[in-house]
């Protein structure tokens, strides 16, 4: 592939260029940035997005539906721990700040 990048010429070398585009679902500009566009191309992907990542993320969460949280007791600092599964007594539930600081400690 680096061969094929030192061969290139100018026809065959795109170069990417951050683009406004609007938003077809709120109305608003948003940039599609060279850094985007670059990864469409490398998936092979057609057709520039028409929503801003607000309202295409916005679309996502509504499609999934509402969460369902579970309350459950904290077993670093026994205070309440809501999470987003059925907690089953098997395997220790953390709260968030606990979770946080386990993840942090690499435990």
């Amino acid at each position: 592939m680096y061969e094929e990048e030192l061969n290139a010429t100018p026809e065959t070398t795109t170069e990417f260029v951050d683009e406004v585009l609007v938003c077809k679902d709120c109305g608003k500009e948003f940039v599609f940035t060279a850094g985007e566009q670059q990864f469409y191309a490398e998936k092979g992907f057609q057709n520039k997005p028409k929503a801003c990542k607000e309202c295409r993320t916005a679309r996502k969460n509504a499609a999934r539906g509402p969460r369902e949280y579970f309350t459950a007791v904290c077993a670093d600092c026994g205070g309440e721990a809501k999470v987003t599964f059925q907690p089953t007594g098997d395997r220790p539930v953390y709260c968030s700040a606990c979770f946080e600081k386990r993840k942090n400690a690499g435990l």
